[in-house]
């Protein structure tokens, strides 16, 4: 029998077990019932006209379903204003534009590198670092003396660009007033891209100029390269980025006097030169020529009875590379020009630029077979060139015959011109950049005042009507390309042969003898472009910088000089 205080633990303990049990219990319910009472009522379902529901998510792989109405940017979503679809598309016209803009100018830079290979290859073994390093330096300091001055000079009065969204504080302009009109020498807002000029308009026509500067600076090192000093080149990146580039165009495309020809003298529409055959190549051509004369042939170019001899360049592959680079970047330098990625003229533009590239090499190539019973390598690489550099002024006005015939004709005339540069005016040009750009540069201009078919160029410079060359009833529009091509070589050859001469006195800009014959690279830049191969600095890093020359060195040196 179970004592009497052990029922009563046993029945405490089961009391107390009832009561955690009823506590348990209760709490359970009550949280349930909590929980119950902050579960949120439904939200009765709201009308459709309110709040439709969304389109079902799905891939739209033709791309007909995506963007629309919903898209566009408005106070009430779906359901812009007039003024408000009205804004939408203006921006999204500007912003197609700036578009292409940018892809264009981003293709011109690359350009720098099919330069710098052909100029590269086109020139000897012991020079290659230097000639690379002039195409790669020329693009930093271009920029950045552009961005100083040049854009302001170049740029500063143009005005308004509508496919550009304004750009309308590009707005003083130098004028002198002659017989009663007026002429726009150079800008005077841009310095520095700073003030109302921090405006994302001129920022974009800021890049798209300056690759197209950049472009014309960087000829001359070709026609200059292998006895050029590297620090005399430095200063000359500078002066023709801030000063003759810039001046030169301010007339054509800055709203300049040749520009307004047309408007002041019933010329045609003045001075037209579409992407640049006169801006761009006749200045770094005639650049080229005035550099060159100052600084003289390469030692052994010439023979003491005026005869040359040729200096081949160490790597036509290469040459032949960088062709194809600077005929791909073209694709930006002529259809960019019409800085509006919906004026549909690009595609003419871009055809027309092909066909003439394509007729220089293939008539270059002929005429060379037939006249020297070879087709030179380095004449077929000039002949796409020269086509290509020709192209250029009349691209947007031309049909695609007149096209090829102006690309062939660049090809006859390029090599007609290197032989009479090299053999008559005894000017040593070791690319070819002389003929390539400024010949065929002065041709392509000349073109467009003869070809012209009158299908575009409406309002081109302020004026009326379409461009119409001499072939097509535009007799004065030949002759406002006259002007503007006697124009640039008088004002481009006086200014950069003065600067040449004036520095060359001042300074010295060519490398002594004895570097030139070991070559550039060690002396100038302190290593061989082909160390492997080069090997180590020789004459001059035997003799060191004050050590003096060998009397035998510097008697034959001085008689191959006397010889040329």
């Amino acid at each position: 029998m179970m004592p009497v205080s052990q029922k009563l633990n046993e029945g405490g303990i089961m009391s107390i077990v009832r009561l955690v049990s009823f506590v348990v219990l209760l709490a359970a319910s009550a949280g349930a019932s909590l929980a119950f009472a902050q579960t949120p009522a439904p939200a009765p379902a709201a009308p459709a006209a309110v709040a439709p529901a969304p389109p079902p998510s799905k891939p739209d792989p033709a791309g007909t379903a995506t963007g629309g109405i919903g898209d566009v940017s408005a106070k009430t979503a779906g359901k812009p204003t007039v003024e408000e679809l009205a804004d939408f598309v203006g921006h999204n016209r500007v912003a197609i534009n700036f578009v292409w803009v940018l892809v264009a100018g981003f293709l011109v830079m690359f350009m720098q590198a099919g330069f710098a290979l052909a100029e590269t290859g086109f020139t000897r073994a012991k020079n290659a670092g230097h000639t690379m390093m002039m195409n790669f330096m020329v693009y930093a300091i271009g920029m950045t003396g552009y961005w100083i001055c040049g854009f302001a000079l170049h740029m500063g009065g143009l005005g308004p660009i509508s496919t550009l969204g304004g750009t309308g504080v590009l707005d003083h302009e130098f004028v002198i007033t002659l017989f009663g009109k007026e002429f726009g020498l150079f800008g005077l807002k841009g310095f520095f891209l700073a003030g109302s000029t921090y405006d994302v308009a001129v920022f974009a026509l800021f890049l798209f100029q300056m690759v197209f500067m950049d472009t014309a600076a960087t000829i001359p090192t070709g026609a200059m390269a292998e006895r050029w000093k590297f620090s005399s080149f430095v200063v000359f990146g500078f002066f023709i980025s801030m000063f003759t580039y810039p001046l030169f165009a301010n007339w054509v495309w800055g709203g300049g006097w040749l520009s307004q020809l047309g408007k002041n003298f019933g010329l045609g529409h003045g001075h037209v030169d579409f992407a640049g055959s006169s801006v761009v190549h006749m200045v770094g051509g005639v650049t080229a020529l005035a550099g060159a004369m100052v600084l003289g042939a390469r030692i052994g170019k010439y023979n003491k009875d005026g005869s040359a001899n040729p200096i081949p360049g160490h790597n036509i592959p290469m040459a032949a590379l960088g062709c194809f680079i600077l005929a791909f970047g073209w694709f930006g330098f002529n259809p960019g020009s019409t800085l509006a990625g919906a004026d549909l003229r690009i595609a003419v533009v871009a055809v027309n630029t092909m066909l003439a590239g394509a007729a220089g090499a293939l008539v270059a190539m002929f005429y060379m077979w037939i006249v020297y019973g070879k087709p030179d390598p380095s004449m077929l690489i000039n002949g796409m060139l020269a086509g290509l550099v020709a192209i250029t002024a009349p691209c947007a006005f031309v049909s695609s015959f007149w096209a090829f015939v102006i690309g062939a004709v660049a090809g006859v005339l390029v090599c007609w011109s290197v032989f009479f540069v090299e053999r008559t005016l005894k000017v040593d040009d070791p690319v070819g950049a002389i003929s390539v750009h400024g010949t065929c540069g002065a041709w392509g201009v000349l073109s467009l005042g003869l070809f012209a078919d009158g299908t575009y160029g409406d309002g081109f410079n302020g004026v009326e009507g379409t461009v119409r060359g001499l072939l097509y009833g535009g007799g004065s529009q030949f002759v406002a390309q006259i002007v503007g091509t006697l124009t640039c070589v008088v004002f481009i050859f006086v200014a950069s042969y003065a600067f040449f001469k004036v520095y060359d006195l001042a300074f010295g800009m060519r490398v002594s003898p004895e570097v030139e014959l070991e070559g550039l690279d060690v002396p100038e830049m302190g290593g061989h472009g082909y160390p492997e191969v080069q090997g180590p600095g020789t004459l001059v890093h035997g003799l060191g910088h004050g050590a003096a020359k060998p009397a035998a060195v510097m008697t034959g040196v001085m008689a191959t000089e006397r010889g040329h």
